[in-house]
């Protein structure tokens, strides 16, 4: 799959509530994922979802409110590897769990060390709110849980959830890129009890799982919370990521009728992850 790339340009690069804002502009069209780089921002999107005339649209619109400049690039399947090779450091969260890609050395002074070769998949924990979601399942015992991994990605949150002792893991994505990406790294990290699914919530069974992960956006969990609350077990909770702060009322609102309750709330930098049970 052949991606966009987005290179955006600030004039004031230091300023990080313009960047999450142009994020947040950009977060209404199915960008895949967002970078900060040493000029600004890169948005990622594949090219079968990406509408030019809309997104330049969006772009012009936001100019008028920050000054900034931007770049459109094509980046071929076959680059992606070379590109995040290049660009993408190893990291540890909360002091217990190490994410690496193939080139990084094992960090035995962790708790967990996870085996994630990211391509084109979002779930790297460098953005603050996969970190979130894996400080989250950190402090969960999951142990002989029943977990659903929802818009999966690289497949992380659920092979934590497996090293963490879960059982029965269904991790979905519905980027055929992400799909095959979660089965590899499946493998990598030797999780017989997930299982990869490619699909949307028609994929999700309902009424079977302890615990459901979801850190995709705040349109798609909107759409998708009706789903999620009926394939929860009594009690079961639900963990979701990849909103800001001033979203947390908009999806509250959501969750209301099916009598889920918030437990907890984490934020970084105007990020936001929340714990329904």
């Amino acid at each position: 799959m052949n991606y966009i790339e987005i290179n955006i340009s600030l004039e004031d690069n230091s300023n990080q509530d313009i960047k999450d804002s142009i994020i947040a502009l950009l977060s209404e069209h199915p960008f895949d994922s967002f970078a900060e780089n040493e000029n600004g921002i890169s948005a990622y999107i594949p090219v079968a979802l990406y509408d030019e005339n809309q997104i330049l649209e969006t772009l012009e619109e936001t100019k008028l409110m920050f000054p900034f400049s931007w770049e459109i690039n094509i980046i071929e399947e076959q680059n992606w590897n070379k590109r995040w090779e290049e660009n993408y450091p190893d990291v540890t969260i909360a002091g217990r769990c190490h994410i690496r890609a193939p080139f990084h050395p094992v960090n035995t002074d962790v708790e967990f060390d996870l085996l994630i070769e990211p391509k084109m998949s979002f779930g790297t924990a460098h953005h603050e709110t996969t970190s979130m979601m894996i400080e989250l399942l950190l402090d969960e015992d999951v142990a002989g849980l029943d977990v659903l991994d929802m818009g999966c990605g690289t497949g992380v949150l659920a092979i934590l959830a497996a090293k963490k002792g879960a059982r029965n893991i269904v991790a979905i994505d519905n980027d055929e890129w992400a799909y095959e990406n979660s089965l590899e790294n499946v493998e990598r990290n030797n999780c017989k009890d997930i299982i990869v699914k490619m699909g949307d919530e028609q994929a999700i069974e309902t009424g079977k799982f302890d615990l459901i992960i979801a850190n995709i956006n705040r349109n798609i969990l909107l759409a998708q919370i009706d789903s999620y609350a009926a394939a929860l077990k009594p009690g079961g909770k639900l963990f979701m990521s990849g909103f800001y702060e001033n979203d947390i009322p908009h999806l509250l609102k959501k969750t209301e009728p099916h009598e889920l309750s918030l437990l907890q709330k984490l934020n970084k930098n105007k990020w936001a992850a929340i714990v329904l049970k």
